[in-house]
């Protein structure tokens, strides 16, 4: 875990590994949306980004 980059006082486990940067339930969202990340297939910030958010587990049902 790690400390998220937009709000130091938070613990997270979102890291995005193209940029090494940590980001909290809040700021969930790709940094570089248009840019060719060879992350992306696999990676839980574009993922909840693309699907809304928290709530990705209540579309399931």
């Amino acid at each position: 875990m790690g400390k998220c980059t937009n709000h130091p006082d938070r613990e997270t486990s979102y890291m995005c590994m193209k940029n090494g940067t940590y980001l909290c339930e809040d700021c969930l969202k790709c940094m570089s949306p248009n840019v060719h990340c060879k992350f992306r297939p696999s990676c839980p910030i574009w993922f909840m980004d693309k699907k809304g958010g928290k709530d990705i587990d209540t579309d399931a049902a």
